[in-house]
């Protein structure tokens, strides 16, 4: 299997490499990849614009409990579309991070922050541009809720693009997966002892899902007593007045969920895991 993975590119690698993965269903994801995915509209009353973004990722942002926290990070944040669902949920005195490591797309999110949101709750975020790996070697523990929705494989705009398709090969979700270990073993670090975060993809692959939560075991909780996984769980009244939207119905994974756009009428794909930080990690 390994020697076969090697050597799988282009369509017909991407193709082989997912069905091994999912089997029969692979067809009915790629049907579904077909069709216009699932999009909500985001209008904050006192805001200037809307905002439209999938339902799946509303759902995963959701997961991450903002009540009572006072410092909170959004990551990896642009294009900004989570970033709206946080900011809009926090508390009066919260404030929240926003980082990006493009300045391309650091410029859009906070197009997003400025044009999506009241003044109130702009004031309160701060958007960077940085690399959000680095973040653990400048400070720790300090953020009690984070949101990391980490750079993935995309499959569903590989399989849409030609060109992207074309160029597809195994190794590219190796390379994807060293960055998301990166960012999450830097974000755990950020983590305050009693935080919560939630790592999200939009990724299939189990190596960049279910596969970095296990890493994130071996690493830092070998114990069994360091973090715990936390059960989903969604108040969809916090954004009533901003998003009209029925919550989509998620798959329970090994260490998280997933939500599928073969059965979620094109939801997604949108895997999260939410993780709650008991011990320190400073020695």
């Amino acid at each position: 299997m390994k020697k076969k993975d090697q050597t799988l590119r282009g369509a017909e690698g991407f193709n082989d490499y997912y069905s091994q993965i999912y089997g029969d269903r692979w067809d009915k994801i790629k049907a579904a990849f077909v069709e216009e995915n699932q999009s909500v509209e985001f209008k904050h009353p006192a805001a200037e614009k809307s905002y439209f973004l999938d339902s799946a990722s509303v759902f995963a942002a959701l997961n991450l409990p903002v009540k009572g926290a006072q410092a909170i990070l959004d990551l990896c944040a642009a294009p900004g579309g989570k970033t709206l669902i946080l900011a809009s949920r926090m508390d009066s005195d919260a404030r929240l991070s926003a980082n990006e490591r493009s300045s391309d797309r650091k410029f859009r999110l906070d197009t997003v922050v400025k044009t999506c949101l009241p003044e109130e709750i702009n004031s309160r975020i701060t958007v960077s541009c940085s690399d959000g790996s680095l973040w653990c070697t400048r400070q720790t523990e300090c953020f009690d809720r984070i949101l990391l929705d980490a750079p993935c494989s995309s499959e569903r705009h590989v399989f849409q693009n030609p060109k992207y398709l074309n160029e597809w090969s195994k190794s590219r979700i190796k390379t994807v997966s060293m960055e998301q270990w990166a960012l999450l073993s830097s974000a755990y670090r950020l983590l305050t002892i009693d935080g919560i975060m939630v790592y999200s993809t939009c990724a299939l692959a189990p190596d960049e899902n279910d596969r970095m939560i296990e890493k994130l075991y071996k690493k830092f909780n070998k114990d069994g007593d360091s973090f715990e996984l936390l059960p989903s769980s969604v108040d969809i009244t916090e954004i009533k007045d901003y998003v009209k939207m029925t919550c989509p119905s998620f798959e329970k994974t090994e260490y998280g969920y997933s939500i599928m756009p073969d059965v979620q009428n094109g939801a997604g794909p949108i895997y999260f895991s939410i993780i709650h930080k008991k011990k320190s990690v400073i020695s």
